[in-house]
């Protein structure tokens, strides 16, 4: 049984531990202590998903609560994908910052065709200015 709950104040280790056992530490900067306490302690949401009290998911955003929602982060441990806890996930971060918000993410080459799947539409007018290297 999937146990899903907010968690404002999961630990950096726990986090680590997700995006490495998921892979998404290739796109995020999992050897920056720093930066990474940072992104957990700044989130509105965080919602977990934990099997047995392991945690086995996340779901990491920033919200106004009134307007937009962005999902910073989704990840599954690579052992427990392809059991409806993504989308569990982002239901519940949806639900937890009001459904009247609109909910955006930018999505990992890889995992592109995954979001269509869990009902979410493509939009084609995303703008960003890249990360400086400092």
């Amino acid at each position: 049984m999937i146990e899903y709950q907010l968690e404002p104040n999961l630990s950096v280790d726990e986090y680590l531990g997700v995006l490495l056992s998921s892979g998404l530490s290739e796109r995020r900067p999992a050897d920056d202590r720093e930066k990474l306490t940072k992104m957990v302690q700044n989130a509105d949401i965080i919602l977990t998903a934990r099997s047995e009290g392991k945690l086995i998911g996340i779901s990491r955003c920033m919200t106004d609560f009134a307007h937009a929602t962005y999902l910073a982060d989704l990840a599954v441990d690579r052992a427990f994908q392809k059991q409806g806890i993504g989308r569990e996930l982002i239901t519940k971060s949806h639900e937890a910052a009001g459904t009247h918000t609109i909910l955006l993410l930018l999505a990992a080459p890889t995992a592109a065709s995954y979001y269509p799947h869990v009902g979410m539409q493509k939009h084609d007018s995303c703008w960003i200015i890249p990360r400086s290297s400092s």
